[in-house]
């Protein structure tokens, strides 16, 4: 757990030099980016996907704006790795666009009756409690923990299978399969969303136990030496 912890940690506390991160990779300040330019696309695409989907019931047309979502998600992080173009604000943004699509997908779907309303309220419940941490985290001097696999599998589970739910509401073929393939996909997601949540309270719990406060949060020493 330390040394995984440690890689969140503020660079105020984490010295320079130790990263072990190659010049190449090193994430710049950069705003005007290619990668960050179709985060920022993807970002719009969220009002629109969520228009198409509780206004006019245009379920293909918003299938195809997850799809696109789904295309420049992709396009992003190899475009970043092929200019050398990553920065802190594409760290930003890349995971809160996928985080807005699953949280306007969920909203969404409930709306419309296409999954239970408790479904919904266990993901977005756990991503509400996992956000209270973060005043904690500042104190011992992290600003955030590092990401767990479960967690990425179980993003990656829901980006696949809120998707394929969508799909499988067409008068289409392909809804056949696609819909009871969308329910083992969001099951599992669901699970590992769960899991990961528990994982990183557990990391959080060794940090308040194991791990100094940050220097401001430090109580000044009491008593005073002026007069030796």
């Amino acid at each position: 757990m330390s040394d995984s912890a440690a890689a969140a940690r503020e660079p105020e506390q984490q010295p320079a030099g130790e990263t072990g991160a190659t010049p190449a990779l090193v994430a710049s300040n950069r705003i005007l980016t290619v990668p960050n330019l179709l985060s920022f696309l993807r970002l719009l695409g969220v009002p629109l996907f969520l228009y198409l989907l509780l206004g006019p019931h245009a379920d293909g047309w918003a299938l195809l704006v997850l799809a696109v979502s789904a295309i420049t998600d992709w396009a992003d992080g190899k475009l970043a790795r092929l200019l050398n173009q990553y920065s802190r604000l594409g760290e930003l943004l890349d995971p809160a666009a996928d985080r807005l699509y699953i949280l306007a997908a969920l909203i969404g779907f409930v709306i419309r009756g296409f999954i239970p309303w408790w479904v919904a309220a266990l993901i977005i419940g756990r991503d509400v409690l996992l956000a209270c941490t973060l005043p904690i985290l500042r104190r011992y001097g992290y600003t955030a923990l590092p990401v767990h696999y479960l967690g990425k599998a179980a993003t990656f589970c829901l980006l696949y299978g809120l998707p394929m739910l969508l799909l499988g509401q067409l008068d289409i073929w392909i809804a056949q399969i696609a819909l009871p393939t969308s329910y083992a996909f969001i099951a599992w997601g669901l699970v590992m969303y769960l899991w990961a949540g528990a994982i990183y309270f557990q990391q959080l719990a060794w940090i308040t136990r194991h791990c100094p406060l940050a220097p401001r949060y430090r109580r000044p020493a009491t008593g005073s030496i002026a007069n030796g």
